[in-house]
C-alpha cells in the first residue's frame, strides 16, 4: 500500500492523497478458499485508476518502500497513464500491503498495514504543491496520516481547488477541520456510524446521519449504500435525498466500489462541473455497479470505452 495523492497535470482536473496497496473469519477457524491473486490496491490509487479510465488526467502524490512491490506499483500506475512524478519511494518502510478475503456473496473483510503511506509528509506536498495548487479536484483519505491529509486539503482549498474527502478507515475522534475545510464528504455507511455514533440501516437513517455530519460543517455529505444507492445532504438545500444504483444480482466481489465510486465522482466534479450533483451521484453508482461484476479491486474497475455513451 503505497500513500498516494492523485493530482493533475498543469491542464489536469483531479488531485487524490490517499494510499496504494498490494492487495493479496472467525478466530481460530480454517477455511478452504478458492482463488488466490494478488494485485494493486489502496483507496488513493484506486480512486486515481478509476478517473484516469474515465479519461481524466491525473498525478499521484504517494510514498511506497524501496521494494519489489513498489517499483512494480510504479509501473502499474503509468500503464494507467498516471503521473508518477511525485511518487517517492523509502527504504524506512514496505510497501502498504492488505490482505482482503471476499465471501461467496462478493462482500469483503480487509486488513490493512499501511507502511511507507505513513510516511509521506509535510516536505512530499510542498514539493507537489504546483500541481496540487492547480489542479480541479483533489482526494484525499485517511490511509496516509490523517494530518498529512488535512494540510493536503488546506492547500488545495487555499487555492480555490475543489476538495473530496472520503474519511476511511474512519476514527470516531476525526479532527473537526476536516468537516470545515471538506466541499464533498463522502463515506459509506459503516464509516459514517462510526463518525456520527448512529445505526445506520436504512436510507432514512443515513439521511439522518448525513444531516449530523453538515452540523458539524460539511458543504455537501454522500453516505454511500452498497446496493441501496447513495444518500447526500447539502447545506444549502432541505432535507437528505437518496439516489437508488442500478441493481446487480449477482455480485462477484465488492471489493473497491467505494473507490471507484468516489474516482467517478472526482472525473464529473471535474470535467462536467456543472451536472446536477443528483446526476453525477447517478453516473458514479452506475460505474461503481459495473467494477463489483468482476474480481478483483483496480482490475475491475471499467475504461470509458467500455460504458455507455450516455454516461458522457
Amino acid at each position: 500500500m503505497a500513500a498516494c495523492a492523485t493530482g493533475l497535470q498543469p491542464d489536469s482536473a483531479v488531485v487524490v492523497v490517499g494510499s496504494c496497496m498490494t492487495d493479496l473469519v472467525r478466530i481460530g477457524e480454517t477455511v478452504h478458499g478458492h482463488k488466490f491473486f494478488i494485485g494493486f490496491g489502496g483507496k488513493g490509487a484506486n480512486q486515481c485508476v478509476q478517473a484516469a479510465r474515465l479519461g481524466a488526467k491525473t498525478s499521484i502524490v504517494c510514498k511506497v518502500g524501496k521494494d519489489s512491490f513498489g517499483s512494480d506499483y510504479i509501473e502499474n500506475l503509468k500503464q494507467n497513464d498516471i503521473s508518477t512524478e511525485f511518487m517517492y519511494q523509502t527504504k524506512d518502510a514496505s510497501t502498504g500491503a492488505a490482505s482482503i478475503i471476499v465471501n461467496n456473496e462478493g462482500q469483503n473483510i480487509i486488513v490493512i498495514v499501511a507502511g511507507a503511506n505513513l510516511l509521506l509528509n509535510s516536505d512530499d506536498l510542498r514539493k507537489a504543491a504546483d500541481i496540487i495548487s492547480r489542479a480541479k479536484v483533489i482526494i484525499c483519505q485517511l490511509e496516509i496520516s490523517p494530518a498529512t491529509s488535512l494540510e493536503a486539503l488546506t492547500m488545495a482549498r487555499k487555492s480555490g481547488v475543489k476538495t473530496l474527502f472520503n474519511p476511511a478507515p474512519a476514527t470516531a475522534d476525526l479532527d473537526a477541520q476536516f468537516y470545515t475545510v471538506s466541499d464533498i464528504f463522502c463515506c459509506n455507511e459503516s464509516e459514517a456510524e462510526i463518525l456520527t455514533g448512529l445505526t445506520i440501516s436504512s436510507p432514512a437513517a443515513a439521511g439522518k446521519a448525513g444531516l449530523v455530519l453538515t452540523e458539524r460543517g460539511c458543504k455537501m455529505v454522500i453516505i454511500t449504500l452498497g446496493a441501496e444507492g447513495c444518500v447526500f445532504v447539502s447545506a444549502k438545500e432541505p432535507g437528505p435525498k437518496h439516489v437508488p444504483t442500478q441493481k446487480v444480482i449477482k455480485p462477484v466481489d465488492t471489493t473497491g466500489a467505494g473507490d471507484s465510486f468516489v474516482g467517478a465522482l472526482a472525473f464529473y466534479l471535474a470535467y462536467y462541473p456543472n451536472l446536477p450533483m443528483e446526476e453525477m451521484i447517478k453516473r458514479a453508482s452506475f460505474i461503481a455497479s459495473v467494477s463489483v461484476q468482476s474480481s478483483g479491486t483496480q482490475m475491475s474497475f471499467p475504461y470509458r470505452k467500455d460504458l455507455p455513451l450516455h454516461l458522457f
